[in-house]
């Protein structure tokens, strides 16, 4: 049975859930794939429904009517949420918020039209070329989707992998994360309750559950957030099928940030300390490696940064036992500093090591696995010129950054760093993944297994869309997105030319 837990106090509470079993996994995929076929016919866009003369609300309708649901039902969803996760008022409302904001942000991109990057070639005799069109569809089944422990509302089932398969067109089924399940539960009423059909969002719980997801013959896709070794059963399960889908998977992440002798030391070490615990360092992009000058009065003052930190809770006994497990491998570095102790049955304490870069070389690529909690490695340097050959042997992350005042001085280690991270930072922090268009969360193995995609942002989308080429098509048959005349005025790239439809009111 799956029973919620208070991190707080490590009691239980309510009646537990039951695992889901083989044949009510393969019900729920099979409603959601039903209710998918109405979904993907459904309007895209109010301008798509005035085309179609259809009557139905339309699929940025549907999503923003997600949006104001979650936002609605906010005090319900926060207090069930810190009832099985301690984040708290504060940390859970803006989770909420931005959970909400994911769903309007794909409503624009439904408007927008470019997600579909239609194409059009006209036929030509010399040289004797076809008339070829080419657009994205929705995939053809349900998106599997396995949800993240940290965050109960982004990552989960109000999360961005299912809000961004339902704006490409796509059903979905999330299999719950054990470590929030009545948060799940609530999450999928208060969506469904939003949507034409309840059955396009499904919910499972439990291991063998996730299995049957991701091997179930209409799931087209799986999205997951999670573990290395999470990840690859996944990904082993994934493999066995007679017919292996995309597997977009978000590992495991160290984050390095590299501090080069111009950078501006106020603020440095509190900005490493308050990165660092962060939700008690619980986040994808806590930054587990911090690379500095060999300078006793820096580190001084990322030690004292440090022991002012208090730790907390972690989201699960689990979770708590991998940090600690994590503290037992690092054992052999110098520690540097460590916080106070935090309150719970789950806390743990906020923890740096230090070491110096050629030993840290000489224990690669160990030392530099993820320990997910409040804990990070300062390696310190002598001279930076040796730092890009130690940073080209790093793996890769959803981040890197670095800290300086001289452009100049960071050439060489941009340009390593760019090979091994998915987004770059300029004296900032690497905790904090904002939903914007221009966003990409995503990198190098392990930190996901499709560097290509992204898991925020809008262009997400693409992970569930598929492209679709039309050779001499007849132009009834054509999709309006593709015809000459461009009736829903999507952008396009005709004969070589990107062409962008009128504004509004233009």
């Amino acid at each position: 049975m799956i029973r919620s837990y208070d991190p707080r106090t490590g009691e239980s509470s309510g009646a537990p859930f039951a695992p889901v079993s083989e044949a009510e996994v393969d019900a729920v995929v099979r409603a959601a794939h039903a209710a998918g076929r109405a979904w993907r016919a459904l309007p895209a866009t109010e301008r798509a429904r005035e085309f179609s003369g259809a009557e139905d609300v339309t699929r940025a309708q549907a999503l923003e009517a997600v949006a104001d649901a979650l936002e609605k039902n906010a005090e319900e969803l926060w207090r069930a949420a810190d009832a099985e996760t301690a984040l708290g008022e504060v940390r859970l409302r803006g989770e909420i918020a931005r959970a909400a904001g994911q769903f309007r942000l794909f409503a624009g991109v439904l408007r927008d039209g470019a997600h579909l990057e239609a194409v059009i070639d006209h036929a030509s005799a010399e040289p004797p070329i076809p008339d070829l069109r080419r657009m994205n569809h929705p995939l053809p089944g349900v998106a599997g989707v396995f949800a993240a422990s940290n965050f109960p509302f982004a990552f989960s089932v109000a999360g961005g992998d299912v809000a961004s398969a339902l704006a490409a067109g796509c059903a979905v089924v999330v299999k719950a994360h054990d470590g929030h399940p009545r948060t799940s539960e609530l999450s999928a009423e208060v969506i469904r309750g939003a949507l034409p059909d309840p059955a396009l969002l499904g919910l499972v719980h439990g291991l063998e559950a996730g299995g049957h997801l991701a091997r179930h013959p209409a799931v087209a896709a799986v999205g997951f957030t999670g573990s290395i070794p999470g990840g690859k059963a996944i990904q082993a399960l994934i493999a066995e099928r007679p017919d292996p889908v995309p597997f977009y998977g978000e590992l495991g992440s160290v984050n390095p940030v590299v501090v080069l002798p111009s950078v501006r030391r106020d603020g440095l070490a509190q900005g490493f300390a308050a990165s660092l615990t962060l939700g008690t360092g619980q986040f994808c992009t806590n930054p587990g490696l911090l690379f500095v000058p060999d300078d006793a009065g820096l580190l001084a003052s990322l030690a004292e940064a440090v022991a002012a930190t208090t730790g907390g809770p972690m989201l699960t006994g689990r979770i708590r036992d991998g940090y600690l497990h994590g503290m037992e491998r690092l054992s052999t570095l110098t520690p540097l500093a460590e916080g106070r102790p935090g309150e719970g049955a789950f806390a743990v304490t906020p923890k740096v090591f230090t070491t110096g870069l050629g030993d840290f070389a000489a224990a690669l690529p160990g030392v530099a696995e993820e320990c997910f909690g409040p804990a990070s490695i300062v390696v310190t340097y002598r001279d930076p010129a040796e730092l890009p050959a130690v940073l080209e042997r790093l793996e890769g992350s959803l981040t890197a950054t670095i800290h300086a005042t001289d452009p100049a001085e960071a050439r060489e280690v941009s340009e390593v760093l760019l090979r091994k991270a998915g987004r770059l930072i300029w004296n900032g922090w690497p905790t904090g993944v904002a939903v914007r268009w221009s966003m990409h969360h995503g990198g190098p193995w392990p930190a996901s297994t499709a560097p290509a995609h992204t898991s925020v942002g809008a262009a997400a989308i693409r992970r569930w869309l598929t492209p679709t080429a039309y050779q001499d098509w007849p132009a009834e048959l054509l999709p309006p997105e593709l015809r000459d005349d461009n009736p829903l005025s999507v952008p396009r790239r005709v004969d070589g030319a990107l062409t962008l439809p009128p504004r509004e009111g233009a």
